[in-house]
């Protein structure tokens, strides 16, 4: 073992505490390791603030990113914690790297970040549009999924299994969700009513279902119906269940979209089994897929007259698609999807057609070794494009109406990582424009639109919700 070739973990705790006692010493708080040690600096923005933050925030949320003492931290950073996605960094520091990063992780967040005010300025101009941001909903965990009903009031779902509705400035919490297998990743997901809602009352909800009881560590993505009176889900039926259930407590996908055509599509990332999943037809992970609102599979699915395939999957070569909508011209499925370190993608998604992953990528793996030298191959699809590095993107929708002038048919899809909202101009099936929006805002989890066309925005951290306002 790298770590443990030159110190035990002894040895590590010893130094550390030294180091430390080093810092109390001769630096104030505002003297912290970002001014003693730019180095460590830049290796924690590098390899760990994709999931953790650039301000550290996510460690004040997660005790178990920090564990519960130094020997757990030292054994994380160099072993990792493969059952939450998170790889050991043993060939990528050295000690001394090993022990700065620890204590620039034990000293935490300073003072003065440890509450993200989001973005100061209310009023934003970019290249089309001048736009007021609003916070309609504050107080939130994790908001994931968001919809609209028909009287306006807001259901959101909290990624710990908590269900709100929101409505005249108050969250009230609704009953009689199934259960959820809530680790890592996992929870309660997307939300999304059905087209004809007003007449038939479904609501289809993602979510991590949890594994049979001889399996209590794993699960998989589900899909659910159900109906809402009083604040209580009733006539709730598991219309899908992804297979195999896994031990990994990340990459569940899972965006819901209804096409013109009423067939729901939705993404399972995969699983954290890329050696296997994506690319073989035989088990649900790491494809997007496409079934009838009840359940059911469509005849013309592209793979329903092979006997080894999911008869659900409408692509393959995925690996972790977290933005899935329509284009409201030409009734075309595009989602996002998080790549490694580098390479995350804008996909056109077209049936029975393989996206390459682990086959092809432009990113590396977060430890900055490779899995892969080509980018192409003959037989599988480009992205759109593809950000390096990762802008981690979660939540997207082509925006509709005329709310927002010069926005018409433009992408808009989170960033989680460098925490903005990123509108993307097409022409075609042609990227020709790119432009940040709400910058620093916050980690942002999901971006939707209410009935009158106007654009709400779910932020992770803080946990709030917001609203773009045209200001003419």
């Amino acid at each position: 073992m790298f770590i443990k070739k030159f110190f035990n973990i002894s040895t590590i705790i010893i130094l550390v505490s030294a180091f430390l006692s080093f810092y109390s010493c001769n630096h104030s708080k505002a003297d912290s390791s970002l001014d003693a040690n730019p180095n460590t600096v830049k290796n924690y923005e590098n390899y760990c603030a994709g999931c953790h933050g650039f301000q550290l925030e996510k460690f004040e949320k997660k005790e178990w990113m920090y564990g519960s003492n130094d020997d757990d931290l030292i054994e994380s950073i160099v072993e990792g914690r493969p059952e939450m996605g998170m790889p050991g960094f043993k060939k990528t520091f050295t000690e001394e790297e090993v022990v700065a990063l620890a204590e620039y992780i034990k000293e935490g967040i300073p003072d003065d970040l440890k509450e993200n005010p989001g973005t100061q300025n209310n009023i934003h101009n970019t290249d089309e549009l001048t736009y007021r941001v609003d916070t309609i909903v504050s107080g939130l965990e994790v908001p994931w999924g968001m919809e609209f009903l028909p009287n306006g009031d807001i259901l959101i779902s909290e990624r710990s299994g908590t269900l709100y509705r929101f409505s005249d400035d108050k969250l009230y919490k609704i009953s009689g969700l199934p259960e959820i297998f809530v680790k890592g990743q996992g929870g309660l997901m997307d939300i999304k009513l059905h087209p004809d809602y007003e007449n038939n009352g479904w609501i289809y909800f993602s979510f991590s279902a949890p594994a049979d009881e001889k399996n209590e560590e794993g699960g998989n993505t589900s899909i659910m119906r159900t109906r809402l009176k009083n604040d209580l889900l009733y006539d709730t039926e598991i219309i899908f269940n992804g297979e195999p259930d896994t031990n990994k407590s990340y990459h569940f996908g899972c965006k819901l979209a209804f096409d013109n055509d009423d067939y729901l599509f939705f993404g399972i990332g995969d699983r954290g089994h890329r050696e296997f999943n994506p690319q073989t037809l035989t088990n649900h992970n790491g494809k997007i897929h496409r079934i009838h609102d009840d359940g059911s599979i469509p005849e013309d699915n592209p793979f329903v007259d092979n006997p080894e395939a999911m008869p659900s999957i409408y692509s393959y070569g995925h690996r972790n698609p977290q933005g899935t909508d329509i284009h409201p011209e030409t009734n075309e499925v595009w989602i996002s999807e998080h790549g490694p370190k580098g390479g995350d993608e804008l996909n056109l998604i077209k049936p029975g057609l393989n996206y390459g992953w682990p086959v092809i990528s432009y990113g590396i793996n977060y430890d900055g070794t490779t899995f892969t030298d080509i980018t192409h191959k003959e037989g599988m699809e480009q992205p759109v494009i593809h950000w390096t590095p990762s802008i981690a993107p979660c939540g997207m929708i082509f925006v509709r109406g005329d709310k927002y002038p010069g926005w018409e048919n433009n992408i808009l899809i989170g960033s989680l990582r460098y925490q903005y909202l990123e509108r993307v101009v097409l022409e075609g099936e042609e990227v020709v424009h790119q432009e940040k929006l709400l910058q620093d805002i916050g980690r942002v989890r999901n971006v939707v639109q209410d009935p009158e066309g106007y654009v709400y925005v779910a932020i992770e951290t803080p946990g709030k919700i917001v609203k773009l306002i045209p200001v003419e």
